[in-house]
């Protein structure tokens, strides 16, 4: 028997829910986040180029200044890689020989050698994730909006796994107070404490940064943040930080999400976000399975069979909903989408999650793109609205997506 699903109910309960405000609310933000923010010239274009690349421009935006003895040596490691690897498995493989040489040499680099090449490669990541966003309103803006536009008893709580500094921006240009793990003002501290309290009023919004962030140095041996864009000593975009969630700061961060999955009549949203993320995976597994009155709904920008490490999730888990172009995967079964017979005045909130992409080809659900979603989130507050534009397009290549 054929399944369909209708996404003008599963979107209609989705907007009832973020207008209440009632549930507690989580979203996790993945690094194709960035790539549906188009720009040219500092300005929004829909024919510009991502803000933030996608994993692939990084790695090769990452290494194409080396030289000598350093392009060698990375050039040796992704010889060694299927495919010639991605920045991911090189920075693995260079700290995996950091670790292990000592004064031994392999393609004339010492331990020192690769620790310096591996600082290297993470000054031009930090760089590059470095983008800010442009003066015009963006996704970003339109999700600070959503987050401060509604007294909730509960505070919206954003986890992700970029570098960036995106959001902190769009919320402090919106003057909306976040807290991020850090107290103090001269040199601001982590304090794991307080990220696992609630102590603050729900109007301030939390920003767990899973993976570390631009910003973040190590001083007096305890993790501070200094503000700045020049800072990646805690960028750790490798296989190794599996290890790393370990310590603090990322163990309090992956502790807060399960306690956040764990916590009664929860739902988190993912936006951006692959799947392919080992460790994040596993905590959003186990405590989906213990805790079944929470709830995940993953928007994916490709369709169901390219989407099958969120799918797989879906499988596994009835509280797991994975909302793709063409179809979705609800209560563990998947099916292609069918719209239904629109109720009164449905048309333009419709067109809000259901088009086409980009003006072409066939209408698909649309919340896959970070943008649209942001806009989608909006919008929930208002009962009639007009047709208008997704602040930006996504190229191609959106659909390539660090993993994370």
């Amino acid at each position: 028997m054929r399944t369909v699903h209708n996404p003008d109910r599963f979107m209609a309960d989705l907007r009832q829910v973020l207008s209440q405000g009632r549930k507690r609310i989580g979203i996790l933000i993945g690094a194709g986040a960035p790539l549906s923010v188009r720009v040219k010239d500092g300005k929004l274009d829909p024919e510009g180029a991502p803000l933030i690349p996608g994993v692939e421009n990084l790695t090769t935006s990452a290494i194409e200044g080396l030289t000598g003895v350093d392009k060698t040596a990375v050039d040796a490691i992704r010889a060694g890689l299927p495919d010639g690897g991605n920045i991911e498995g090189i920075l693995s493989k260079i700290r995996l020989l950091q670790t292990a040489l000592g004064e031994a040499k392999v393609n004339d680099l010492d331990s020192d050698g690769y620790r310096e090449l591996g600082a290297r490669i993470c000054q031009a990541i930090g760089h590059i994730v470095g983008a800010k966003l442009p003066d015009e309103r963006s996704a970003y803006h339109e999700l600070v909006s959503w987050i401060s536009g509604a007294q909730r008893p509960h505070a919206i709580e954003l986890f992700t796994t970029n570098y960036d500094l995106l959001l902190e921006t769009a919320f402090e240009e919106a003057r909306t107070p976040y807290f991020d793990g850090f107290s103090g003002g001269h040199a601001p501290f982590f304090d794991p404490v307080t990220v696992a309290g609630d102590d603050l009023p729900p109007r301030w919004a939390r920003l767990w940064k899973l993976h570390g962030s631009l910003g973040w140095k190590i001083q007096n041996n305890r993790v501070v943040r200094s503000g700045g864009h020049d800072c990646n000593e805690l960028i750790y975009p490798d296989h190794l930080k599996y290890d790393l969630t370990q310590k603090q700061p990322y163990a309090a961060l992956f502790e807060r999400l399960k306690r956040f999955l764990m916590s009664p009549d929860t739902i988190l949203l993912t936006s951006g976000f692959s799947f392919r993320d080992a460790h994040i995976n596993a905590v959003l597994d186990e405590a989906l399975a213990v805790n079944a009155n929470s709830a995940l709904m993953a928007f994916q920008f490709g369709d169901l069979g390219e989407e099958g490490p969120a799918c797989a999730l879906g499988y596994e888990r009835p509280n797991v909903s994975v909302y793709a172009g063409d179809g979705a995967v609800i209560s563990g079964v998947a099916g292609k989408w069918q719209l239904g017979d629109p109720p009164k005045n449905w048309g333009e909130i419709r067109s809000s999650f259901w088009g086409q992409r980009w003006g072409s080809g066939d209408p698909k659900f649309l919340l896959g793109d970070f943008a649209t979603f942001c806009r989608f989130l909006a919008l929930s507050y208002t009962s009639d609205m007009v047709k208008t534009a997704p602040p930006s397009a996504v190229a191609e290549n959106v659909a390539e997506v660090a993993a994370e």
